[in-house]
């Protein structure tokens, strides 16, 4: 071999080393220094991120009944780059025309979806159990038709919130979107949980390669939600406010009822009221909660303030007199009645009784314009009770130094004109009359709990302030009693076989921009308590516009009856003894 012939030679060999070298180095870089990138290449074609969303928490009441709870549903998912591969022998529009006849959705619709690159095409949320299993036994008929599998199609857990009892307690449990209401909102951050995920790999045909599945982390459930609500008694007021509301057809009806020396609340309905699993049909009026978002002239009930006030402050006894004035009495250039005239006096016990005007009027103006507006506050009235509902209103109270309070304040707010309140705040203050003069926060979270039943939160009766005397809500309560009788104005709540006391209430609605009042036009209720000489309960029913009678929309004649029946059928339920001779000597009074 000559020399050139060694040195092309040598050439052709040098030239296939770094070939070799070169295609080894590149190897090398893709697998050791390139790995990552790669790996991360083939996992978008093989692997994809599954979310594991985690259980939404149950909402019970205070004996376990459920109230809210979560239906399994699913979302079919087809991966077009599977139907389309070449291993699969199914045509996409054979799996259209299945899934066309079990989902009943248009076959033109489904088919773009199916035949297509797209590894991930949403064709139908919110299946059924028994819809998804009816989806992949047509497949399993397909195949033992035609001995092809089909492949490429997979569902993907979700959930929907349901709520047992339909229209029950529809405000106080609220609803699940966009923006939750109601206890779904309130106690949203303990109910939703923490969201799951794990890395699915899949070969070519579409099957779940399991040794090699990725990073995995379980979802965490919320918590569940015990209220204070028993639903025995809810049902109760629920069926009771419905036929006020049936007979009467006011623009809003409301009924509370309440532990007075705990401050939790038992019952709560509004009229009108939505079904939460129906919640496209549902007007926004129907989904208010106006137990705590409606704010409206008391009326008469009110008069508890006043007068336990002045009973509070020693100013005077139940038997201390005072001038009404026979019915009618000018002040401050403008007339103020009582309903019956023709006492010249009164003791403040049958001020109370008779609930007059003139007589409460008085009370207010031996307090004086400040210490009265601080019997106000301190009963709540301006502020937030803290319940754990959303949008709670504070009413509206306007102070001596501003320039809502003027001459004729001071005889106006003690009869519930010239003040703004919500039902709960006039519930809560009617509380702390029946618990000797302690002003509690209302309590409707129970606890929160764990699946396992271990309390995570507990929710214990608070004392916010006392706020009278428990001598001066004594004698109250005293005063009270004899309102449910045939001497006062509520002998309509009588209760068989158990003594109450309460008050009632007939309010002129408002005009609009300081119009002044509607003639035709009231706020009708009733707040008492049972029994009367240790109560347990306080309950409030209150009707905004109620179509009575011309002559008969009064709080004693609307608002007591329900009262009555309400608190009959709460006090059996209960098992409170009943005191027969009591009820018996206040009806013969």
């Amino acid at each position: 071999m000559n020399a050139n012939a060694r040195v092309r030679a040598f050439l052709a060999c040098f030239g296939l080393i770094a070939c070799f070298v070169g295609f080894g180095w590149r190897l090398v870089h893709i697998q050791v220094f390139e790995y990552e990138k790669y790996a991360a290449m083939a996992a978008q074609k093989h692997v994809r991120k599954q979310v594991i969303h985690a259980g939404r928490g149950e909402i019970r009441d205070v004996n376990g009944d459920l109230l809210a709870a979560n239906e399994p549903l699913y979302t079919l998912i087809a991966d077009g780059s599977i139907i389309a591969h070449e291993t699969s022998k199914v045509p996409p529009g054979d799996i259209a025309d299945m899934l066309a006849k079990v989902l009943r959705i248009d076959r033109s619709q489904l088919l773009p979806k199916l035949d297509t690159e797209s590894k991930y095409k949403v064709l139908k949320r919110s299946l059924t159990e028994a819809e998804t299993a009816a989806v992949f036994q047509s497949f399993k008929d397909y195949q033992a038709l035609t001995g092809s599998p089909v492949r490429g199609i997979y569902t993907e857990p979700e959930s929907r919130r349901v709520y047992p009892n339909n229209e029950v307690l529809c405000h106080v449990l609220g609803f699940v979107a966009e923006e939750n209401e109601g206890i779904e909102r309130s106690m949203d951050k303990w109910m939703r949980g923490n969201n799951g995920f794990r890395y699915i790999e899949r070969d070519r045909t579409g099957k779940e390669i399991v040794p090699y599945r990725g990073q995995e982390r379980s979802a965490r459930d919320g918590y569940n939600v015990r209220l204070t609500i028993n639903m025995r008694i809810q049902h109760i007021v629920e069926a009771e406010l419905e036929e006020l509301f049936r007979q009467y057809k006011p623009e809003f009806a409301t009924a509370i009822l309440m532990d007075p020396k705990t401050g939790r609340i038992l019952a709560m309905a509004n009229r009108p009221c939505f079904n939460p699993n129906d919640l496209g049909r549902s007007k926004p009026v129907e989904r208010k909660n106006c137990a705590v978002l409606n704010i409206v002239e008391p009326g008469s009930i009110f008069k508890i303030v006043p007068v336990s006030a002045a009973l509070s402050d020693k100013i005077v006894g139940l038997d201390t007199m005072i001038n009404v004035e026979g019915g009618y009495w000018v002040y401050g250039g403008k007339p103020l009645r009582d309903s019956g005239r023709g006492s010249s006096s009164l003791s403040v016990f049958d001020c109370v009784v008779k609930s007059s005007n003139i007589g409460t009027a008085k009370l207010a103006m031996r307090l004086g314009d400040q210490r009265f507006f601080e019997y106000v506050r301190a009963f709540g009235f301006g502020e937030l009770t803290g319940i754990n509902l959303p949008g709670e209103e504070r009413g509206i109270v306007h102070s001596p130094k501003s320039a809502g309070w003027n001459v004729l304040t001071i005889t106006r707010m003690p009869m519930g004109q010239g003040i703004c309140v919500t039902p709960l705040q006039m519930t809560v203050a009617m509380c702390a009359i029946a618990n000797g003069g302690k002003l509690m926060r209302p309590q409707i979270i129970d606890a929160v709990v764990d699946n396992a039943g271990k309390t995570i939160v507990n929710y214990d009766p608070l004392e916010i302030r006392e706020v009278v005397s428990a001598k001066a809500a004594a004698q109250l309560r005293a005063a009270l009693k004899d309102v449910v009788s045939k001497r006062g104005t509520a002998y309509a709540a009588t209760i068989p076989g158990y003594s109450c006391g309460g008050k009632t209430g007939t309010a002129h609605i408002a005009k609009p921009n300081g119009g002044g009042y509607y003639d035709n036009r009231f706020i009708t209720s009733f707040v008492g308590f049972f029994p009367a000489d240790d109560p347990q309960v306080v309950c409030l029913v209150m009707a905004y516009n109620p179509k009575a009678p011309e002559n008969l929309t009064y709080g004693g004649l609307v608002a007591a009856p329900v009262f009555s029946r309400i608190g009959e059928q709460t006090a059996h339920y209960l098992n409170i003894p009943p005191d027969e001779k009591q009820a018996a000597s206040i009806a013969q009074h």
